[in-house]
């Protein structure tokens, strides 16, 4: 485990080739993986547009975060983007009011995109629905909705009162979920048939919950943070064995 320590590692932390971003509610600081020396920073206004950013992650040369308004009501949610090199906002996706729920994180999945939406018991949560409703959707590249799969039970218990907080897709195919507080990650595939993902293994690391994200320059690289010490973390993964009957997400076909 290799361990930095920005000071705004409350919400997760995004990651690539030479830089780490920490992210907090409306915070984006990036820093050197060699030194961890301070290169950019970016911060919003409490209670302004941006107040909740769920997670992160870098792709060539922007940075895609999921902000929603929690704990606010009626959930809406939007995308931003900032410039990896400078922070700088660059563009905004609004998807408003979604009935899938808050939106808390997403990621690539071939042309389209991966997305991960929580509900809550309690705080942040509607009477109807509660933390059982928390969901993954298939969306194009357009962010139209393609399909979806419920959570399974094993580990949406494991999340309650909370969601989801992280998820990012493995190189593997397979999908790995963080919780809200629990030093652990749960690993999913595609089911053969029927609207429930299935839950093939749990790992332990050494994280509270939050955003996570795959190192891409290093095999089964995973980075989290640990919120009480607003330290991140980096983790070697061990591999997961697919079993028979079956699928990587990126195996699925979202047409008929």
């Amino acid at each position: 485990m290799i361990v930095y320590q920005p000071g705004e590692a409350r919400q997760g932390a995004a990651v690539d080739t030479q830089h780490l971003y920490s992210i907090d509610n409306f915070t984006l600081a990036k820093y050197e993986k060699a030194g961890g020396s301070l290169v950019a920073r970016w911060e919003g206004i409490r209670g302004g547009a941006i107040s909740h950013l769920n997670s992160c992650f870098a792709e060539k040369t922007q940075l895609f975060c999921a902000n929603s308004n929690f704990p606010e009501l009626p959930m809406a949610s939007s995308v931003e983007v900032f410039a990896t090199d400078s922070l700088q906002h660059i563009h905004s996706l609004s998807l408003g009011i979604m009935y899938e729920g808050s939106l808390t994180w997403f990621d690539r999945l071939g042309e389209g995109w991966l997305a991960g939406f929580a509900h809550y018991d309690g705080q942040g949560g509607t009477e109807f629905k509660d933390h059982r409703f928390a969901t993954i959707y298939r969306y194009d590249q357009s962010w139209r909705r393609l399909g979806g799969w419920m959570i399974p039970d094993s580990v949406t218990r494991q999340m309650q009162p909370y969601a989801a907080s992280g998820g990012a897709l493995g190189a593997d195919g397979l999908l790995y979920l963080s919780g809200h507080d629990k030093p652990e990650v749960y690993v999913l595939a595609a089911p053969r048939m029927g609207p429930k993902l299935v839950h093939v293994a749990t790992i332990s690391v050494d994280i509270e919950g939050q955003a996570i994200a795959w190192e891409d320059s290093a095999e089964r690289v995973l980075i989290g943070i640990s919120r009480s010490s607003r330290e991140i973390r980096t983790f070697q993964i061990p591999p997961v064995v697919l079993p028979a009957g079956l699928f990587r997400l990126t195996e699925v076909n979202f047409t008929l």
